[in-house]
């Protein structure tokens, strides 16, 4: 018996142990993004720089779900950002006594409905020509909110705009109080995301996505599973276009949302790893941050001087483009993969010093 006891005892030392780490990390990074940004950051930082790589990083974290954890591709992930963006809009618009997180699961759900509907192809075919018949979406719905002016409520410029940003009669329109917006309604959908993947549904996605088949035998409903990863994925970039549109622009319309993002979501989830949650938005800050250090770049290189302002454009989306095709060279697993590496290290110290 005591040495069950003292066994015991050990086992939930070294959990202890091993749980502290992230339980400090989390802590760490909640008290960052809440406490500190919040008090640090300028209405600049927050609305140019912070916001559009939280919103980014959500929408990876959408594509993610379903390339990195489900094996499955899409290349309309902005076409279901515009049905999160539009129905969230009309939402708020005809149904003004419905608060702000409801308004925002409602749009995702509508996200998933379409998502759902257009990831069927994925039953029947694979690879590159389900990412070709994902394209279907994004000009199915730029065509659609681009023709009815309807779902932006009769406006001929077919922009759309925040009615109210708002939550239990707090105002959010200060670049704070959007930033607030943003960054707790990311955290909730990591949280929902961390719970999804370490369920029987994640488990059953990454079956399905190392062998389908052999998934099929062992009893996995693989038609059911594939439509559920296509109708999350959608939901979560749903909600992610309504961030967009209303935590980050202000106001959009359709052609926001256009191929062009599409691919921008996809790179983020390439450089910063598939199946994992935190190169998402790696790779959003990469995206987000790696133009506007050329930019400031450019002066230094004495560019400016010898090229107009269209060409020192092509010449920054030149390097820019090298740039990612180096990392992904050098680094196929994304930058959570690299981060992870470096800082291997620094944790054996940590646990060695534990033990």
């Amino acid at each position: 018996m005591s040495l069950i006891s003292q066994s015991g005892e050990s086992l939930v030392l070294s959990q202890g142990r091993s749980l502290n780490p992230r339980l400090y990390a989390i802590a760490g990074g909640l008290a960052l993004a809440f406490v500190v940004v919040p008090l640090v950051a300028s209405d600049y930082w927050l609305s140019s720089i912070i916001i559009p790589t939280i919103v980014m990083g959500v929408a990876g974290l959408g594509l993610n779900l379903l390339m990195g954890y489900a094996g499955l591709v899409s290349l309309g992930s902005a076409a279901f950002m515009s049905v999160g963006a539009f129905a969230s809009y009309n939402l708020l618009l005809r149904l003004p006594f419905l608060p702000l997180p409801v308004v925002l699961v409602l749009a995702g759900l509508i996200a998933a409905a379409a998502g759902l509907v257009f990831g069927l192809p994925s039953l029947r075919i694979k690879g590159f020509y389900l990412g070709a018949s994902t394209l279907g979406a994004q000009f199915f719905f730029e065509w659609l909110f681009t023709n009815y002016n309807w779902f932006s409520n009769g406006s001929q410029s077919l922009t759309i705009s925040a009615p109210r940003l708002q939550f239990f009669d707090h105002d959010l329109t200060s670049a704070t109080g959007r930033y607030l917006f943003v960054a707790v309604t990311a955290a909730v959908l990591i949280g929902f995301a961390y719970a999804v993947i370490k369920s029987r549904v994640g488990r059953e996605w990454m079956a399905i996505r190392d062998m389908d088949t052999a998934a099929s035998v062992i009893g996995i409903a693989v038609v059911r599973r594939k439509l559920l990863a296509f109708a999350v994925s959608s939901f979560v970039c749903g909600i992610a276009g309504a961030l967009w549109a209303f935590g980050y622009l202000g106001t959009a319309d359709a052609h926001a949302f256009n191929l062009d993002k599409s691919f921008q979501v996809l790179f983020i989830v390439l450089i910063g790893g598939t199946a994992t949650i935190s190169g998402n938005f790696l790779g959003a800050a990469f995206i987000v941050l790696m133009p506007i250090l050329l930019d400031r770049l450019a002066p230094l290189t004495g560019l400016q001087v010898l090229a107009d302002q269209g060409a020192l454009a092509n010449i920054q989306h030149i390097i820019f483009g090298v740039i990612i095709i180096a990392l992904l060279i050098k680094e196929p697993e994304g930058l959570a993969r690299l981060v992870r590496r470096i800082s291997l290290p620094s944790r054996r110290r940590v646990a060695a010093r534990s033990d």
